[in-house]
């Protein structure tokens, strides 16, 4: 008895310090995750400190000046905010726009054709987002342009948010539309192999 008592204490304790490791990790990636969130959200505050501008080469024409860069005098230096090597911001600011590009984590061929083909789905919709470019910064897999006339309309507080969710909920997208592909072809494989039975 006292042999069983203590095989069950060893077991117990055991799962109870695997959880403890398992809960220490989540809570170092959320503060990791946390902290570049916030690096991003910080750095976006500041640089949509943007005014009207028209054009200084065409008269009566006022267009988005990172998109242009037809002056460099009205560019600000761009900016990398990194997580790791595959997630990544670039804030592009100008006197009158700012252009956010980021790249998703793909950890493996499914998540990039996921993410391809749910960034091309978005893109294609981009009118209804109003800040989305149609096709990405080379490099990165979309793209944001928020111009004066955007933070005119908009509340700026609330295009941050916008951007800082987006990036928090499609990590999550990615994950649940990868369980679900991986549950259907295994329902598929199963459903295909009970014929050979």
């Amino acid at each position: 008895r006292r042999s069983r008592s203590r095989g069950q204490t060893g077991r117990l304790s055991l799962l109870s310090h695997t959880e403890t490791l398992s809960v220490a990790s989540n809570r170092k990636m959320t503060q990791r995750l946390q902290s570049y969130l916030g690096a991003v959200r910080s750095t976006l505050t500041a640089v949509l400190c943007v005014e009207n501008f028209g054009s200084q080469l065409v008269e009566r024409h006022n267009k988005p000046e990172v998109e242009v860069q037809g002056s460099k005098e009205l560019l600000l230096t761009p900016v990398v905010i990194a997580r790791n090597d595959k997630e990544r911001v670039l804030i592009e600011g100008s006197i009158n726009s700012v252009r956010i590009s980021i790249a998703i984590k793909q950890a493996d061929e499914i998540e990039r054709i996921l993410v391809k083909k749910f960034m091309r789905f978005l893109m294609i919709r981009a009118e209804s987002f109003f800040v989305l470019r149609r096709k990405p910064v080379e490099g990165y897999d979309i793209s944001f342009l928020i111009t004066n006339f955007h933070v005119e309309q908009m509340y700026k507080h609330k295009l941050v948010d916008f951007i800082i969710q987006f990036m928090e909920d499609i990590d999550k997208e990615i994950s649940e539309m990868k369980l679900m592909v991986n549950a259907r072809a295994r329902i598929s494989a199963g459903s295909y192999l009970s014929v050979f039975n």
